[in-house]
């Protein structure tokens, strides 16, 4: 069981001072002196001195009053016994490892029917993107919930018309020969490892396989049947509930399942569950963006097998022999681009530079990844209109710069996600949604309606009006597996009194710190790239480190150090693990991974001989550029 399992590399006791840590049952300072244990005391005495100076760094550098000052801390207004998760990826697990292990009662939700997340590659397609762009609060799925004079649970037998299943699910965005972007070491749980030998470069399937062989460690895979697994299930509504004393108290969950019966149709039932604490773990990758280019939705209308978004891509035969236009040069869009280029006659890359003000990932880590007879050409103006009758091949794409393009067989529009979610429409700007009967009114919005970003979070997981929801593994650039040791480990501490936050001013006021020195509200201003902080000028990783083990020593629990972080940042890591970053980038990216700003990307666009209209095309806010994040 999950509880009874003993942690590999660091567990720690409760009475450890920061700095102090212990290997098994021995403490580093005063090791035993057997020969079997001698071999692990030279590495780890580095990191013990490490984790001092992430603990040192914290309390140096912050500029506010001390998280631990009583009289400035978070007072919850409610015990929290009982956690809901929503999304059983590899986010969802480690959530649910550290909240039942600090001795929370934890249900998990999964809409798909295994765990993984987006590492269950499927051939089936989700449905095609809307042009325009669905309304954010929808763009990921319509939420199923019935009038409220139904009794519930309730159910019932639905008829399988193709696309009721694929809607619930939600297939993933991606293709049958994608691998990692990060290496093996990088993509691991630290209690989990990979076999000695593994590649560095994994397939989806092996990814895929080690995902729900932890969600086996942990007895919560789908074949289980832990009854504190709910698969096959949607969360359709995510509600404050008021307790009978009319007061807030926690929150109340609309559900549906659907499972297949007979005669293919299939029994949907909807409930609900009420829980003290939410953690919302789906991921970014739900909601196709679309951009807004003049014609575009015409040719989408006219030709939807034809014009597709980058997340139904699924092999290159389907496209041999064609010319093919792809919109779009970041991660899916390059890898996809390598991925056909040897079945098609020709490939157009369009793409531009990223214009958004924030430090980013330049363009050139991505096109280096591109094979060179791939012709590139500038950002698109406009669809010209098709005669009616006509194929698709006769249509003509004009570029910002004047050229035409002709001859197309398929277009592919790698253009990005944007963040949806639909189980909580109440909280988007400008919401007219009114919740149930026996839900809160008073409703403080946090969810921009473009879906570039999520606002009002307090170090990028806790909602600062109401930190019993909490949003994890969002942040970009920050490498998922690795940073999954120790931020579900900030939930189950904060939750069950093991660390505290500041008040609501507070965090309000460091927020928005945050947000100025990240350069304002924008796609990145999630970005936990090198020197981003937590608006105290202290690394995100760092500070969670030294946040956490300064909580230990005063409550108790697990401290931590590092375990990895890529070449480039400046947060504490094994040396090794800091090296396998450094020759991944050589080997995968053809040289270490760049930073820029809009100048830099421009300069790249330039060397192509690509002309670029001058700034941000203003009529085009609504685009989060060409980038998804892969």
């Amino acid at each position: 069981m999950p509880g009874d399992r003993k942690l590999s590399g660091l567990q720690e006791k409760a009475s450890v001072p920061c700095g102090v840590i212990l290997y098994g049952t021995t403490t580093l300072g005063k090791p035993r002196k057997s020969p079997s244990e001698s071999r692990y005391m030279r590495p780890l005495v580095g990191l013990v001195l490490l984790a001092g100076v992430a603990v040192a760094s914290v309390q140096k550098l912050l500029s506010t009053p001390s998280f631990e000052a009583e009289q400035n801390e978070f007072q919850f207004d409610w015990p929290i016994r009982k956690v809901a998760i929503i999304g059983a990826g590899p986010s969802g697990l480690a959530a649910y490892r550290e909240l039942t292990e600090a001795g929370l009662d934890v249900r998990i939700f999964e809409r798909d029917s295994v765990p993984g997340g987006n590492w269950h590659y499927t051939d089936e397609v989700p449905l095609d993107a809307p042009v325009p762009n669905a309304p954010c609060p929808i763009a990921d799925f319509v939420p199923s919930v019935l009038a409220e004079s139904v009794v519930l649970p309730h159910s019932e037998e639905l008829a399988d018309d193709g696309k009721g299943w694929r809607d619930h699910r939600g297939p993933k965005p991606i293709w049958e020969s994608l691998t990692s972007n990060a290496p093996a070491p990088a993509q691991q749980f630290s209690q989990w490892p990979w076999p000695a030998g593994t590649q560095w470069e994994l397939t989806h399937y092996q990814a895929r396989n080690y995902v729900r062989s932890y969600a086996s460690y942990l007895n919560i895979n789908s074949n289980d049947e832990n009854p504190a697994t709910a698969y096959n299930t949607r969360v359709e509504r995510v509600e404050k509930r008021i307790n009978q004393a009319g007061r807030e108290q926690g929150w109340r969950l609309w559900l549906r399942s659907l499972e297949p019966t007979q005669n293919n149709t299939y029994r949907a039932t909807w409930w609900t569950e009420d829980f003290d604490a939410v953690v919302v773990a789906v991921g970014r990758y739900n909601a196709p963006s679309m951009p807004s280019i003049p014609g575009l939705e015409e040719w989408v209308q006219r030709f939807p097998d034809l014009v597709r978004h980058s997340r139904q891509y699924r092999r290159p035969e389907a496209y041999a022999n064609q010319t093919v236009l792809i919109v779009g040069a970041s991660v899916s869009g390059a890898e996809i681009s390598r991925d056909l280029n040897r079945h098609v006659r020709k490939i157009y890359q369009s793409f531009r530079p990223n214009n958004d003000n924030a430090t980013h990932f330049a363009l050139e880590n991505h096109l280096r990844r591109i094979p060179k007879n791939t012709t590139f050409v500038g950002e698109i103006n406009r669809f010209l209109p098709i005669p009616k009758g006509s194929p698709i091949q006769s249509g003509l794409v004009e570029l910002k710069n004047g050229t035409l393009l002709s001859g197309i067989d398929s277009v592919l529009l790698a253009t990005g996600f944007r963040y949806s979610f639909p189980f909580l429409p109440q909280y988007y700007d400008g919401a007219t949604y009114e919740p149930r009967a026996g839900s809160a009114t008073t409703i403080s919005p946090f969810l921009p309606l473009n879906g570039a970003y999520i606002r009002d979070l307090y170090l990028d997981h806790f909602y600062i009006w109401d930190p019993t929801l909490a949003f994890l593994a969002f942040p970009l650039a920050a490498p998922s597996f690795p940073s999954l040791d120790y931020t579900p480990v900030a939930l189950a501490k904060v939750w069950t009194n093991k660390a505290k936050l500041p008040n609501t001013q507070t965090m309000q006021a460091l927020y928005e710190k945050t947000v100025e020195e990240r350069g304002g509200y924008g796609k990145y201003v999630m970005f936990w790239g090198p020197q981003r902080s937590a608006g105290k000028s202290i690394p995100m990783f760092t500070y969670f480190i030294g946040w956490l083990n300064e909580a230990a020593v005063k409550y108790g629990g697990k401290q931590y150090v590092a375990r990895f972080v890529w070449a480039w940042s400046q947060t504490y890591a094994l040396s090794s693990l800091k090296e396998i970053g450094h020759y991944w980038e050589i080997a995968h990216y053809r040289g270490p991974i760049q930073l820029a700003g809009p100048k830099e990307d421009d300069a790249i666009l330039a060397s192509l001989g690509l002309v670029q209209s001058n700034g941000v095309d203003q009529g085009r806010n609504d685009v989060l550029c060409y980038d998804d994040d892969w």
